[in-house]
């Protein structure tokens, strides 16, 4: 077994507490501000019925936890989040596959993909709403139209630029197209497609919450927007406390993911 040197060591030691620190820093600023919200609010130097307060926030959720009201609209827009999610990561790999086996294909649709990638996707939403009827299908496809088109472009971009010497030597090896695709452009573009994979799960969130903003009668995009009819900013307020919470879940779910390939890979 190799020990590690004095030198190792103090540097390990001043990495730790560098961790540590971070951590500290990041709990203090969340609890600083917790803090001053709630004390304002209570002096009065801000509404708390335009503002709300921490209390305020905590007492309501625990009012819907107990009727258990809060869970279904957790469970509604989580499930449409990786619904989503998932669509948009196997069509955009197996569109981008098609792009990369096709040179002529992906000359032809490029400039659609730009622009269907710039196009503002709430624009889409009523577009989907006449379409599909204001169903969850219809929110799942709006969670896509915000992440499909850009995954799409990155992961054909990743794709073409995988190491060509490689490529070459399958096909000296009397390898073929789909040779190089499962032995080459794959493997190597796993990286990518995780990373791809980190974005696309917070676009999905932010396309499912404006699909139910428009045509949901659960979830917690119904829930902010229903708030913000009745002036319950309570309740606007935790909604969007719970969709930065699921957002954080969601990513560090993908970062655990990432891990475990580096770890083996």
């Amino acid at each position: 077994m190799n020990k590690i040197s004095t030198g190792q060591a103090l540097f390990l030691r001043s990495l730790k507490r560098r961790r540590i620190t971070v951590r500290i820093a990041r709990a203090a600023i969340l609890i600083l501000f917790l803090l001053l919200w709630e004390v304002s609010a209570d002096a009065g130097l801000i509404d708390s019925f335009i503002f709300s307060s921490p209390s305020k926030i905590c007492m309501c959720f625990r009012e819907m936890v107990m009727d258990r009201s809060i869970f279904l609209h957790i469970w509604v827009t989580l499930y449409e989040t990786i619904a989503s999610f998932l669509l948009v990561t196997l069509v955009s790999i197996l569109t981008a596959v098609l792009l990369w086996c096709s040179r002529r294909l992906s000359e032809i649709l490029e400039p659609y993909m730009v622009v269907l990638n710039s196009l503002p996707k709430s624009a889409l939403a009523p577009l989907l709403i006449v379409w599909l009827g204001a169903t969850p299908t219809t929110i799942i496809v709006a969670g896509m139209s915000v992440a499909l088109f850009g995954s799409i472009m990155n992961l054909y971009t990743s794709f073409t630029t995988v190491d060509q010497e490689k490529i070459k030597l399958i096909y000296t090896l009397h390898g073929n197209r789909r040779h190089a695709l499962t032995k080459v452009v794959l493997p190597g573009s796993i990286p990518s497609i995780i990373s791809n994979m980190k974005v696309n799960i917070g676009l999905c969130l932010v396309g499912v919450v404006i699909g139910e903003f428009l045509a949901a009668r659960n979830g917690l995009g119904y829930l902010i927007i229903y708030s913000s009819q009745v002036f319950k900013m309570d309740w606007l307020i935790m909604s969007i406390l719970l969709l930065c919470i699921m957002a954080m879940a969601l990513y560090a779910v993908i970062g655990a993911v990432e891990k475990i390939y580096e770890k083996r890979f």
